[in-house]
This record gives C-alpha cells, sequence and structure tokens, in this order.
C-alpha cells in the first residue's frame, strides 16, 4: 500500500498550508497547533499535508519563512545598505504586528529553509556589494532582527502561550514612584512606534558609522 503522505492533494499548496498555519495560530494559539487539528480546520485529512510539510519542525520553519515573505524583505539592490536595512525593520515589524501569535515561532524558531535563506541572502549581498565585511553584514542582521522580534513581543502585551490572558492598565503609587506614575499617565516615553523608529535608526547609524 501507497504511503498517504507521498500523495499531493489536489488544490493544496505548502503556501496555502503555511498562511492557513499563521491563521489557524492566530485564532486558536501557538500551543494549538497541529497536522491534525490543522488538516481539519483546512477541511482536509491531515495526513494530506505531510507531502508538502513532513513534519511539525518543517511546518514551523516553514511558517517562519511564510512570515519573512509576507514581510517584504527582499531589498532593492540599489538602496544605500542604511536605508535598506532600516526599511526591512519595519516591514517585518508591520508583519509581526499582523500576527502576534506567530512571535513566538519566530523568537525561537532558527531561519531553517530555502526560501527563507534566500531572503536573507539578498540581505547580505545588499550590504556586501556595498562594501560591509561578512562579518559585520551578520552582526547587522542578526542584531536589528533580535531588536524587531524583542520590541514588538512587547507591544501586543500578552504572553505567548497565553494569549487569551487579561491585560489590565499599569498603574503606579505616585507619591513612591512620580517619574512613573507621570510616563505611566501621560504616556510619556510609551509611545512604541516612536521608540521603535528611533531605537532602529540609531542601531543602523551606529553600524554604519563603524563600518
Amino acid at each position: 500500500m501507497a504511503d498517504r503522505r507521498s500523495r499531493p492533494r489536489a488544490g493544496l499548496t505548502r503556501e496555502k498550508i503555511l498562511d492557513a498555519a499563521i491563521a489557524f495560530v492566530g485564532e486558536h494559539g501557538l500551543t494549538a497547533l497541529s497536522t491534525r487539528k490543522l488538516g481539519a480546520a483546512m477541511g482536509v485529512d491531515g495526513m494530506s499535508l505531510y507531502h508538502y510539510v513532513p513534519s511539525k519542525a518543517a511546518l514551523l520553519d516553514g511558517m517562519v519563512e511564510r512570515l519573512l515573505e509576507q514581510s517584504e524583505l527582499l531589498p532593492a539592490g540599489d538602496l544605500p545598505w542604511p536605508e535598506a536595512v532600516t526599511t526591512m525593520a519595519h516591514g517585518l515589524r508591520a508583519t509581526l504586528l499582523a500576527h502576534p501569535a506567530t512571535l513566538g515561532i519566530l523568537a525561537t524558531r532558527p531561519v531553517n529553509s530555502p526560501g527563507a535563506y534566500r531572503i536573507l541572502e539578498s540581505g547580505l549581498a545588499v550590504m556586501c556589494d556595498q562594501g560591509v565585511p561578512l562579518d559585520r553584514a551578520m552582526d547587522i542582521v542578526n542584531a536589528v532582527m533580535t531588536f524587531v522580534i524583542g520590541h514588538t513581543l512587547a507591544e501586543p502585551g500578552t504572553t505567548p502561550g497565553h494569549e487569551q490572558a487579561d491585560t489590565a492598565q499599569a498603574e503606579a503609587d505616585a507619591d513612591a514612584y512620580p517619574l512613573l506614575a507621570e510616563s505611566l499617565a501621560t504616556g510619556a516615553g510609551l509611545d512604541f512606534a516612536s521608540r521603535f523608529a528611533l531605537t532602529v535608526d540609531i542601531l543602523v547609524r551606529g553600524f554604519a558609522d563603524a563600518a
């Protein structure tokens, strides 16, 4: 008898499965994801997904790849590399804010698929073609992506695996903590978007000055 996992199903594609997985995690949380449950959500036998994603690890790696693709991280080769890196950072943040439940995947899974390699290779090529040494280019990619993921992880205000947790507004005793209380009451220094843009700019300019 033929292995059912070897049979592709009409209408299914790897991209459709990965997009469905991202949507599933957004609705049910990462801990609920399984091939069986994903297949049921797509109206197919979970075994039919194995032709496209042969394991749970391959599914997660594919989701990382798909998130990077949706972030439009492929930079134009004629952009100065600081501008290209800044654009990539903002694109990744926008995608992660659109799919906050997937943050835990991108934060913990290594980049490990040809599609994801292609995206990162293009970013490295932009920098290296403009004279940035490869080791420094890798430092820039890792530092900026780590910041983007870490900063964006705090923005939705939920703990991965506990997406439905209540998030009460923080308060501080004004007598004991006057500066913190003022910040929480007025929002001073608490604008995620402006802080993100400023920090990315500082990171990129710092690397550019050191190059």
